[in-house]
């Protein structure tokens, strides 16, 4: 483990009922699990890995009488951690339960706190993780802690899932499991997992709960353009560099046409009903931008979006390379794979050749039934006023993956947030962290969702 915690997380003595063994230890959880260093790189070379972590969790499951599997994902140190927890009835399909346990990197020099900490403070615990995703990771660690403690019977099977590499696409991760280890999710037709749950304050004492139900596609391309070399003082008109150049500033400023999927307009129309706000059409993104911070969010969610991340070319200043190449991050509208294909080698031209570093394709699912409806009941526990609105989400998660294998998914880590909390901004941001409330408030909810899911 990396850092200390400037309080030292501690079970309150005088919990009782619901909140013993499972509220009262989740914060602890989450700290310890933050300390741990998962960072992911996505370069072999400085690789923290998963292995510690997963070890981790694997003792805490194993503490309680779970038989847990450890597994190695095609690489040293991307461990993957499984146990399954047998429900009432065998018949019905399983639910997965998945989270994962890496994080992307942290500069120590840019935070209040050191990002591996795990700090519990001012009502936060604060540290790389701390929302992406260690604070669900945590949440589901107490609850099926609890479950086994007490003998509880679900009433189908869930299985729990912490897995690695979710934070470069999961290829030693969710991606290679599907691949290689199928049965680990045998009889699983539903998954839960980030980026979903978390409130918005619509006013006084209402709250929407944003359920993720569809994710835009994930598409890293590189670009290749190739030219004559020569000595950089000559006139020269084959130059890679320029050729990538423009190619790179056509694609980054290309704004691609809105459209609105299924699961968005079923958002909009919701937050319509619960708001009387519209959303035209003619005015979409303006009308988003009401919505706050989590407009940031929303608003990438009615378009595709190509932007350059990376550029590389050349050895020396005054030689002309042969070839120059870019990276270019794509996320992509579910139904909107061909059409963005055919823009994107309009923008490029003929002089710029294509490759994809990760092609992970859209996920959405339908927002009904018995799943969804068992998510609003275990909010309406603990806060009478929830309303649970689906949405898309713009990044991706391991969803991607288990899908493949014919399973509904979900995001659902419940959260409810200060209404003046910014939270989009810590997903990957500085000073990352997570309310103490409502790491305790999404234990209780989570809790409750899988005695009846």
């Amino acid at each position: 483990m990396t850092g200390d915690a400037s309080e030292t997380p501690t079970s309150d003595a005088a919990a009782t009922g619901e909140a013993a063994g499972a509220e009262a230890e989740v914060v602890q959880l989450c700290s310890e699990l933050i300390r741990i260093d998962t960072t992911n790189t996505a370069d072999p070379a400085t690789l923290a890995g998963e292995a510690e972590a997963a070890e981790y969790v694997a003792a805490k499951l194993t503490e309680v009488g779970y038989e847990v599997e450890l597994v190695e994902s095609g690489a040293p140190k991307r461990m993957n951690v499984f146990a399954r927890l047998p429900g009432a009835d065998p018949s019905r399909g399983a639910l997965l339960m998945h989270g994962h346990l890496d994080v992307v990197p942290a500069d120590a020099s840019e935070w209040s706190v050191h990002p591996f900490s795990g700090a519990v403070r001012d009502g936060y615990v604060w540290g790389r993780g701390a929302v992406d995703m260690k604070d669900m990771d945590a949440m589901m660690l107490a609850v099926a802690r609890r479950f086994k403690r007490e003998g509880v019977v679900p009433p189908r099977d869930i299985v729990w899932a912490f897995v690695a590499d979710e934070e470069a696409g999961g290829k030693y991760g969710s991606q290679w499991l599907v691949e290689h280890r199928p049965d680990l999710f045998s009889g699983c037709t539903e998954a839960v997992g980030e980026v979903g749950g978390f409130s918005l304050t619509l006013g006084e004492d209402q709250r929407a709960y944003l359920i993720e139900s569809a994710e835009k596609g994930i598409a890293w391309m590189r670009l290749r353009a190739k030219g004559k070399p020569g000595h950089g003082s000559f006139l020269h008109d084959e130059n890679a560099v320029t050729t990538l150049a423009e190619a790179v500033a056509r694609l980054g400023n290309h704004t691609f046409p809105l459209v609105v999927t299924d699961t968005v307009r079923a958002f909009l129309e919701r937050m319509t009903e619960l708001t009387g706000v519209e959303y035209p059409e003619d005015d979409l993104e303006g009308a988003l931008a009401k919505l706050g911070p989590i407009s940031r969010i929303v608003g990438a969610t009615v378009r595709d979006t190509a932007n350059p991340t990376m550029l590389n070319a050349g050895y020396k200043a005054n030689v002309i390379p042969s070839t120059a190449e870019a990276v270019v991050d794509c996320r992509v509208l579910p139904g909107r794979e061909e059409a963005f294909l055919r823009e994107v080698d309009e923008l490029l031209g003929p002089d710029v050749e294509r490759e994809w570093v990760t092609d992970l394709p859209p996920v959405e699912t339908p927002f009904e039934g018995p799943l969804t409806e068992a998510m609003q009941a275990a909010l309406r526990t603990e806060d009478p006023t929830a309303e649970i609105v689906p949405y898309m989400l713009s990044g991706g998660t391991d969803a991607k993956a288990f899908s493949a294998l014919g399973m509904n998914c979900y995001g659902f880590a419940p959260l409810r947030l200060p209404p003046e909390l910014d939270f989009a901004s810590l997903f990957h941001g500085i000073d990352e962290r997570v309310p103490v409330d409502a790491l305790r408030f999404g234990t209780r909810v989570l809790d409750r969702f899988l005695r009846n899911a």
